[in-house]
């Protein structure tokens, strides 16, 4: 199975700028509509500007109107979430939580991204 984990973003240009540089990589696609990341063997991350949703499935509520509350976390395991979690305040982000020791086992850092949705960097 792959997975591709799409995110609905206010501004595609500035959410790929952030996401390259947070991730330190370029997107594997990036056109009109949708930017994508290949984040490790069969994971992808996309970008999907809110519009573009709105045109595809217009009965659900506009992405927009709940813009600042939460919408999706994206949990990534990375080798230095210190490092990552670094780079995602640099471009932009807002550091909710540093990286600890979590009782789940992991050592994790919460930010949010331009568009408030949560990202985590975990060990």
């Amino acid at each position: 199975m792959r997975a591709h984990f799409i995110l609905f973003v206010a501004d595609q240009a500035a959410a790929t700028a952030f996401y390259r540089a947070v991730l330190a990589r370029a997107p594997r696609l990036e056109v009109p509509g949708m930017t994508e990341y290949g984040l490790s063997a069969g994971a992808v991350l996309g970008l999907m500007p809110e519009a573009g949703i709105r045109r595809l499935l217009p009965d659900l509520p506009d992405p927009a109107s709940v813009r600042g509350a939460p919408r999706g976390e994206l949990y990534l395991l990375v080798d230095d979430p210190e490092a990552h979690l670094e780079r995602l305040v640099a471009a932009g982000g807002r550091l909710l939580d540093p990286v600890r020791p979590r009782d789940w086992g992991h050592r994790a850092g919460y930010g949010l991204d331009l568009d408030g949705h949560l990202v985590v960097f975990a060990a």
